[in-house]
């Protein structure tokens, strides 16, 4: 059990993927980051998906910004602890996604 979330181009390519373990309370920063906790289940994701425009990535990446206090995410991206790295990683691949495709799908396992 854990949490597998990945993000999808149209296309149908994998190109962005974050994995909590299911006692990683971190998976609710990245639910809470994106205004996902629907498909939040406890122990795992809810096993379904939703496509997010570019404005909702773009907002996620306002709230990451604001809840880890950094105006440039990637300016200190070394001192980041792992959860924080594979968050703004996934964030930032989905909007490169979403700001080529105008959005992106993700899924919640």
């Amino acid at each position: 059990m854990g949490h597998d979330i990945s993000g999808y181009n149209q296309a149908g390519k994998e190109i962005a993927y974050a994995r909590f373990s299911m006692g990683n309370h971190n998976a609710t920063i990245l639910y809470r980051l994106l205004d996902a906790f629907d498909f939040y289940s406890g122990v795992s994701g809810s096993g379904r998906s939703t496509t997010f425009s570019k404005e909702q990535i773009e907002k996620a990446l306002k709230a990451y910004k604001e809840f880890f206090r950094t105006r440039d995410p990637l300016a200190n991206i070394d001192l980041l602890g792992i959860d924080q790295k594979q968050i703004l990683k996934f964030i930032l691949n989905c909007l490169a996604t979403a700001q080529k495709e105008n959005s992106v799908k993700v899924y919640f396992g």
